[in-house]
């Protein structure tokens, strides 16, 4: 029931656009956030798959026509013409995995004004959501400085945007997840071996780690933190041996408990054990272990929550209509502090000719001038209505993560950093 993931004035405003005949009018609305979260340098466009892979099923069918006439939400009019919805316009936008920055047209979508008007709570759900998570995984994943990511979040979210997060999270660096609907839908790496009840199940603490290397193989995870670390280590070793893939550290003082572990596997002949922690890490932490002899983070709640900004901010306004005479005519929102600026939007990412990013140029009404160093952002995903190739499904995930690398890759240094500051490259705009 995708089409239901809406809000009530939506589908007002739809009936009083029908009753007044200006709901066909061509349209042109714009997804952008006008500031970034507080603080941070970029943004990361995520969700955009999922939002067209719910497109396509987009429709009002029987039992939600029959819920909104009980409920007199709508009109018969307004019944009939959602009957036969379907989105027949045109959404163009930047690539899953882009950076983005305040003003950035994250999302253009052109068609009659009801069409637009009945999407724009599903878009916002989806692209807040997970931009959200993308961003805080980007900077996660850049603390980590190449050592590998697990998105551990699923217990500490809504079921459905545990799987968004997972897949959010790949896209901006992260090397799995231990959510298995991400790994079904999305083709995403899933890991996990086992939690304390299964140490304290078991009658000893080896007892435990035998069950698992017997069902599992040497190359598990153990977990060796329910009682004393050091015994743990010892028995772990003692049983799995040499080739013990790894173990995991989930309290008390990482940096001090890794250099310990680290020791006492080294001395004991597992050089190749790698150092996994958890502990509701997020990415000041991560930087904090930077120096510690960890191999890989496990992070949960930080994630999902968007490390302190669960949304990206984002709004979807009407920029340009059609006006009586059929020509287009720029609208904006002017009240202060929530003002927007009017007109279709393109946008291109200014790059010095060495390969940097220098601004964020957008264009009102007319595509910005490339001088050969520049890149053009916008993408085209859907046109009169059918969706195009190469945005949905897992490889639309691979390719999104390949983006994001990309696309911090041409960002100044500045990107990098943790402290609070301004965006990391300027919006610049263009008038025609």
């Amino acid at each position: 029931m995708t089409s239901l993931y809406t809000d009530r004035y939506e589908l007002t405003m739809l009936q009083a656009a029908l009753r007044s005949e200006t709901a066909h009018r061509p349209s042109v609305f714009e997804v952008f956030a006008r500031r970034l979260p507080e603080g941070r340098r970029y943004g990361v466009v995520a969700g955009t798959g999922r939002l067209l892979e719910g497109l396509a099923d987009f429709r009002f069918r029987e039992s939600e026509l029959e819920y909104l006439e009980r409920h007199r939400v709508v009109d018969r009019p307004t019944l009939d013409f959602l009957a036969d919805f379907r989105f027949r316009g045109n959404i163009y936008g930047y690539a899953e995995g882009e950076v983005y920055l305040p003003g950035s047209p994250l999302l253009i979508i052109e068609s009659s004004f009801a069409e637009a008007c009945v999407l724009e709570t599903y878009v916002l759900s989806i692209l807040n959501h997970d931009s959200a998570i993308a961003a805080a995984a980007s900077r996660m994943s850049s603390a980590a400085a190449g050592r590998p990511c697990i998105e551990m979040g699923s217990r500490r979210t809504h079921e459905e945007s545990a799987v968004a997060a997972a897949r959010a999270a790949a896209i901006a660096g992260f090397a799995s997840t231990s959510n298995l609907a991400a790994g079904y839908r999305y083709g995403l790496a899933t890991v996990g071996t086992a939690a304390h009840s299964f140490t304290l199940l078991h009658d000893s603490e080896a007892d435990a780690f035998r069950a698992q290397v017997d069902s599992q193989g040497v190359g598990t995870t153990l977990l060796v933190d329910t009682y004393d670390v050091p015994t743990a280590v010892r028995a772990a070793v003692e049983i799995a041996g040499p080739e013990l893939g790894a173990v995991r550290l989930d309290s008390g003082d990482l940096v001090a408990q890794a250099r310990q572990v680290r020791a006492l596997l080294d001395e004991l002949g597992n050089k190749n054990t790698r150092i996994v922690v958890t502990s509701d890490l997020d990415e000041y932490a991560i930087a904090a272990l930077a120096a510690a002899p960890v191999d890989a983070y496990g992070v949960g709640t930080s994630l999902v929550t968007g490390s302190g900004a669960p949304t990206a901010g984002m709004v979807y306004k009407l920029v340009s209509r059609a006006g009586p005479d059929g020509e287009f005519v720029a609208v904006a929102k002017a009240a202060k502090g929530k003002a927007s600026v009017g007109g279709r939007k393109f946008a291109l990412r200014k790059r010095h000719a060495n390969g940097t990013a220098e601004a964020e140029v957008i264009g009102i009404g007319h595509r910005p001038a490339d001088d050969g160093d520049d890149r053009a952002l916008l993408q085209d995903f859907v046109i009169d209505g059918e969706l195009q190739d190469g945005w949905t499904g897992p490889e639309a995930v691979r390719r999104a993560a390949a983006r994001h690398r990309d696309s911090t890759e041409e960002l100044p240094s500045a990107w990098r950093r943790l402290q609070r500051g301004e965006p990391v490259i300027p919006t610049v705009y263009e008038e025609a």
